[in-house]
């Protein structure tokens, strides 16, 4: 029953449950959760480190990249409860916008290279400098 527990306590947040909600469609990019949701890297990893804890997420490291899927966790109780979620909850507003944003994202496959850090743009060194 601890364990159960400890599930529902870490779906209690928001974040922690769009996060959820999105890795039922499957294996996700950290900087694709980044993009989804809106949020910086620092609070997406704190939430996902929360989530692996837990015991509901599980992460590997794809190139300078790191993905995060729903653990395979053998407990009958909690696969139901996450079907149970991903059948009733997909269709709430800001699960379906969290989707259709997911689905832009896939076709841009954007974790394959570098990518751009946000802020002013650098100007060309010039041989002077």
């Amino acid at each position: 029953m601890d364990k159960l527990a400890q599930y529902f306590r870490a779906l209690s947040e928001e974040i922690r449950l769009r996060i959820v909600m999105l890795l039922t469609h499957g294996e996700l990019c950290v900087c694709d959760i980044m993009d989804v949701l809106g949020e910086p890297q620092s609070k997406i990893s704190r939430h996902l480190s929360y989530l692996k804890h837990s015991g509901l997420v599980t992460g590997k490291r794809v190139g300078v990249w790191m993905h995060y899927m729903l653990t395979d966790t053998q407990d009958q109780t909690l696969d139901a409860q996450i079907a149970f979620m991903r059948e009733r909850l997909s269709n709430l507003p800001p699960f379906r916008e969290d989707m259709a944003k997911m689905e832009v994202l896939k076709e841009q496959k954007r974790c394959s290279g570098p990518r751009p850090r946000p802020g002013r743009p650098r100007r060309p060194r010039t041989d002077e400098e």
